[in-house]
């Protein structure tokens, strides 16, 4: 949202301008860092012919947000100013809600507002995770370190989440354009096949078992074809609605996590992003009950959320991490035992580092199996379908031509 302000500076004087900030709140939080006292604060409506088109389809994406966190590590070890930094950065850069944002950034910064305050006004694009990376980095002096870390952190959780979607992309595709021929088919080619054996007059008794369930699936799917579609269209609409429901996003976080084979799979990356989340904050010198509560809003499944959660009132009320996670099925004895350990010895981000590398390996070794295993399994599923379909019309076809 942006936000026009009128304010006073500590000199006195008077000065207006415009803001982007996620709300009313941030807006005002964000001048009052930069030393202003809010006298007014309207937001600015915008109509359908006001948006910028090409920041509506240039969207950032993680890749764009691993460049710069790189590109200004690099700036700030050669001894480049901040601010200077930031806006050669933004002028460089081709996607126009980036360069928008990062001139706003450098704006902030050289009105004296630190970087991760000029960056905490866009959390639709630095999450909190980075805010407080960046935050322990200006703490302790090692900024330039801690975006190369950053960097680094991105760049690999990325290339975990490629590594699903293209395992995933192949049969999606393959199963879509599957229901896709299915349906036309059933609509056009189907009826028209199958009516040459009504019309040669061969006893339905006669015909094979494949054929007679052709037959039925296709007339029942061609008489009722506008019920079955209004059908599935309303199954996906209440699908779609419950999942994004508390209780429907609870219910599918468990699924994923319990699900036959692909299960463990979900639920080793969830582990890696956990572990690796908390030991980076815990080398940064965030407060572990800050580390527990950013972690737990990045972990992405509402079961490992509610256990850190529980983690942090737990680790409050002077107890351990290791005896929360001791509760609960979805955290493996390996994973509790060596929390434990880190947490007796005082090694907890050595040990959660290790245990990141461990589940991210299982997890990466498992996709790969999954991986070489789908393209059988389809080529098999795909082979069946099509043997069932062609005995279905050729076997009737010649018993009628052997029979003439």
């Amino acid at each position: 949202m942006e936000f026009n302000y009128q304010a006073k500076n500590q000199a006195g004087e008077i000065s207006e301008g415009t803001i982007d900030a996620p709300n009313e709140n941030s807006a005002v939080s964000i001048l009052h860092d930069k030393g202003f006292v809010v006298l007014s604060l309207t937001i600015i409506k915008k109509d359908l012919f006001s948006v910028d088109i090409n920041q509506a389809f240039s969207r950032v994406s993680t890749k764009d947000i691993v460049v710069f966190t790189r590109q200004l590590s690099t700036l700030i070890e050669a001894d480049m100013p901040l601010a200077e930094g930031l806006r050669t950065l933004g002028q460089q850069v081709e996607k126009a809600a980036l360069r928008k944002i990062l001139i706003e950034v450098a704006s902030a910064v050289e009105g004296g507002s630190s970087l991760s305050a000029a960056l905490a006004a866009h959390p639709q694009m630095f999450g909190s995770f980075y805010i407080k990376l960046v935050q322990a980095g200006e703490v302790s002096g090692k900024l330039q370190s801690s975006l190369m870390y950053l960097a680094d952190y991105l760049e690999r959780s990325q290339g975990i989440t490629s590594k699903i979607t293209g395992a995933l992309v192949y049969p999606a595709f393959v199963i879509s354009a599957m229901v896709v021929v299915t349906f036309i088919m059933t609509i056009y080619v189907l009826p028209q096949l199958l009516s040459v054996f009504k019309d040669s007059g061969i006893a339905y008794a006669d015909l094979p078992i494949t054929t007679r369930m052709l037959i039925v699936t296709t007339n029942f799917f061609n008489a009722y074809l506008y019920y079955i579609l209004a059908l599935v269209i309303g199954g996906i609409v209440i699908a779609v609605r419950f999942i994004r429901s508390p209780n429907g996003k609870i219910w599918l976080d468990n699924a994923m996590i319990k699900a036959p084979s692909v299960g463990i799979v979900v639920r080793n990356l969830y582990l890696a992003r956990i572990s690796e989340s908390l030991s980076t904050l815990i080398k940064s010198s965030i407060p572990i009950l800050d580390a527990l509560h950013i972690s737990a809003e990045l972990v992405g499944n509402e079961n490992y959320h509610q256990i850190l959660l529980a983690a942090e009132d737990n680790v409050r009320s002077g107890g351990s991490i290791s005896e929360v996670m001791a509760r609960h099925q979805e955290m493996p004895p390996l994973f509790t035992s060596m929390v434990s350990i880190g947490e007796r010895t005082g090694k907890l981000d050595y040990m959660l580092e290790h245990i990141s590398k461990y589940y991210k390996a299982e997890s990466e070794s498992a996709i790969n199996s999954i991986t070489t295993l789908i393209e059988p399994v389809l080529v098999l599923i795909l082979g069946a379908g099509v043997a069932i379909l062609v005995s279905s019309i050729l076997l009737p076809i010649y018993s009628l031509v052997g029979g003439s």
